[in-house]
């Protein structure tokens, strides 16, 4: 970004509302919200404005300052990192329960971190309950204000303090928009490690449990005047594997990330090899029109594995993917991560590469496809490339044919690392139709 955005950071105990809150402040549903605690363990991101002033704001997990299991005291890490940078703070607690010593002890933390500081007391959702806020003020913070996240009550009057001290929004020159990368795959592959590894900083929880990550985790990454927007999945399972609220929910929101995407890192463990779990997820790439890389993780614990046997393996298992690059890397030490920016940009452009309607018939007039006439070839869209082909008759190409005129395709123009859609279309009556695309 050309000038740092000012940072909100939204902290409180487990299950106090404080995904609900950043939902309704970013205006998205970026953040799983659900009764079960523990829910949002990595810190979220996601950009706001009020005012005419825009911030970051970013919502953390439920933190236990004493806490000394593995996965809390993670995530009191995490949120300490966003809380070293914030601009303000907002401790969220629930108004309808009584005030705990981790309450307490979360307060005393913030405040010794000086930092503009501003305690929400949540679930106050009628005019009745706004004295249980009062009670409040014996955790020694002075801004307090009542709200329901649920229902966006107060929720202005909140956003009003706590930017006040922000500068108001400025016209910027337009940039190009970020490349947004999936990190997608089963999980404890290695894909909250991964984003780490791209991003330069312990950005994810990593941890030898399954499912560690729940909350789709996202870092802005600029590299060579190229930005990138990485976003680390929850481990996508199968059908009835899910128990858990949180684990379905974090599936679908999974799918969904897919869908808004440009381009899918598909994350394969080498030491385990290609299962079928692993086309299952590949295919929802496909099937979406994303741009995909495949990214075989772990490689430096192979033992004995080569690479040209591995990747036709992939192949084998992955035949609709098969204009997909594969990347062995390790995660873990970092080697053969570098390569993957390139390939990003390369498979991203190819996503988005439109081709003149003009050039498109040259190719038709050289084309040896001998099952149907083709008259002309114009391209309707990208993400992924669609192209209209004008035949002598209607109705879908055989799959071998068709196969084989994306096949031409691709060695005309490229499109590495993107699928290709075509739609038959016959040829009007009278005379030629108008090319366009669009």
């Amino acid at each position: 970004m050309p000038a740092r955005l000012p940072t909100v950071v939204i902290v409180g105990r487990p299950n106090v509302g404080k995904s609900t809150l950043f939902n309704r402040v970013t205006r998205q549903r970026r953040a799983i919200v659900g009764d079960e605690p523990g829910i949002t363990r990595d810190r979220i991101h996601g950009l706001a404005e009020h005012g005419a002033r825009r911030f970051e704001i970013i919502d953390t997990g439920g933190i236990v300052v004493h806490d000394q299991e593995y996965i809390p005291g993670q995530i009191l890490r995490q949120a300490r990192v966003a809380l070293d940078d914030a601009s303000h703070i907002i401790l969220l607690v629930d108004g309808r329960a009584e005030i705990t010593g981790a309450d307490r002890d979360l307060a005393q933390m913030l405040q010794r971190l000086g930092k503009p500081l501003t305690l929400a007391v949540n679930k106050i959702d009628t005019a009745a309950r706004e004295a249980l806020a009062h009670d409040f003020y014996t955790l020694g913070i002075a801004d307090i204000y009542p709200v329901s996240a649920e229902h966006g009550l107060g929720v202005d009057a909140l956003l009003d303090r706590v930017t006040s001290g922000f500068r108001h929004a400025e016209e910027t020159p337009a940039k190009a928009p970020p490349i947004k990368v999936a990190i997608i795959g089963r999980p404890n592959v290695g894909k909250s490690t991964l984003l780490n590894a791209l991003a330069g900083q312990e950005r994810a929880i990593v941890s030898p449990v399954a499912g560690t990550t729940r909350d789709a985790v996202d870092e802005r990454v600029v590299r060579d005047g190229v930005e990138y927007l990485f976003v680390d999945t929850a481990g996508i399972r199968r059908k009835g594997k899910t128990r858990l609220m949180a684990e379905k929910l974090s599936v679908v929101m999974a799918r969904r990330h897919i869908r808004m995407a440009h381009v899918a890192l598909v994350v394969l463990d080498s030491t385990e090899g290609v299962v079928a779990l692993d086309a299952t997820i590949a295919g929802y790439a496909h099937q979406g029109g994303r741009a995909v890389v495949i990214c075989v993780n772990k490689w430096d614990q192979a033992k004995g594995r080569e690479k040209h046997e591995f990747e036709r393996e992939i192949r084998d298992q992955f035949k609709f993917l098969d204009y997909a690059p594969v990347v062995f890397l390790s995660a873990k030490t970092g080697a053969g991560v570098g390569s993957l920016f390139r390939l990003l940009r390369e498979v991203d452009e190819s996503a988005r590469r439109r081709i003149p309607t003009g050039e498109l018939n040259r190719f038709v007039e050289q084309l040896r496809f001998e099952q149907r006439k083709l008259f002309y070839i114009t391209q309707a869209s990208v993400r992924p490339p669609t192209f209209v082909l004008f035949t002598g008759r209607g109705g879908p190409l055989h799959f071998s044919h068709e196969r084989q005129l994306m096949n031409q395709i691709r060695r005309r123009f490229g499109f590495r690392g993107t699928p290709i859609v075509l739609k038959i279309r016959a040829k009007p009556a009278t005379g030629a139709p108008k090319s366009q695309a669009g």
